[in-house]
């Protein structure tokens, strides 16, 4: 329960009780007993006040600029009048200039000929030159035999190039492939072995010709003592199977193994005769292990 606490008496009040009993009935006339005062009525709740509504705030006027007044008119001075001279007034005469005399330009002196130093004698004049007194009739005749000579030999030349088109030199003989040959027994190797990446060099001390190329094995057995004969065969313009050359191989592979080698090649081309390494195709014989 919540009491207040009277500041005269110090003594707890009841809430209910706006005043100090004790030290009103101190106060009442007459008063000082014991008798207790009746509790005062409880004063009713304050009924909530609403303010009322604050007037919008005035509207502000829209702020125009006063118009500018024009500029003033650009001031311009008034003609004077040209005056009119006095009676009896002559302008001055301009007084003409005396004539300047002309003083011609002095002579520049002549360069007189130096006489040449004794012993010297000039060089013979060259003599003019003499063109060439033939007369047209042998003048149209040479142009005539040099332009059929020239004819001539444009189509001798045609007719040439066109013969040996038709008709040209036979392959470079090589090294036939024994595999090649109708009844030749075939190694079951064969199948399994691969020449790829065939590259022509030149050896660095003779200058021999010599053959790179990529010998691959496709079977899971290990092969000792591998060895074989390539047959090359390239497309050139003269004909789409020209014999390039053979060489020979001996090696080992292990199973699903590939080995670069180089070897010399059997080849009656110079190298730069050769067909290219895209237009190279192998034809390999296994010689060895027997099957």
């Amino acid at each position: 329960m919540f009491t207040w606490i009277c500041p005269q008496c110090g003594r707890e009040v009841p809430p209910a009780y706006n005043d100090c009993p004790d030290c009103s009935k101190k106060a009442a006339p007459g008063g000082g007993g014991d008798v207790a005062a009746a509790p005062p009525a409880v004063p009713p709740a304050p009924q909530p006040v609403f303010a009322p509504p604050a007037p919008p705030p005035p509207e502000q006027p829209y702020y125009q600029p006063p118009p500018q007044a024009p500029p003033p008119p650009y001031y311009q001075q008034p003609a004077q009048a040209q005056q009119a001279p006095p009676p009896g007034y002559y302008p001055p005469q301009p007084q003409p200039q005396p004539a300047q005399p002309y003083y011609p330009p002095p002579a520049q002196a002549q360069p007189q000929p130096q006489a040449p130093p004794p012993g010297y004698y000039p060089p013979p004049a060259a003599p003019a030159p003499r063109g060439l007194n033939m007369p047209v009739w042998l003048m149209t005749i040479l142009v005539a035999l040099a332009v059929g000579g020239l004819v001539f030999g444009i189509v001798a030349l045609l007719s040439s190039n066109r013969g040996s088109a038709g008709t040209g030199p036979a392959p470079i003989a090589a090294v036939e492939s024994p595999a090649a040959k109708p009844g030749a027994k075939t190694n079951p190797l064969q199948k399994y072995i691969e020449v790829a990446g065939v590259r022509f060099v030149s050896d660095p001390k003779s200058q021999a010709p010599m053959v790179k190329f990529l010998l691959i094995n496709h079977s899971p057995a290990d092969i000792n003592g591998l060895a074989g004969n390539v047959t090359m065969w390239g497309r050139t313009q003269k004909s789409e199977e020209d014999a390039q050359g053979t060489f020979s191989f001996s090696t080992a592979l292990g199973p699903y193994e590939s080995k670069e080698l180089s070897v010399p090649l059997n080849t009656k081309r110079k190298i730069y005769e050769l067909a290219d390494w895209q237009n190279i195709t192998t034809d390999v014989q296994i010689t060895a292990p027997a099957g």
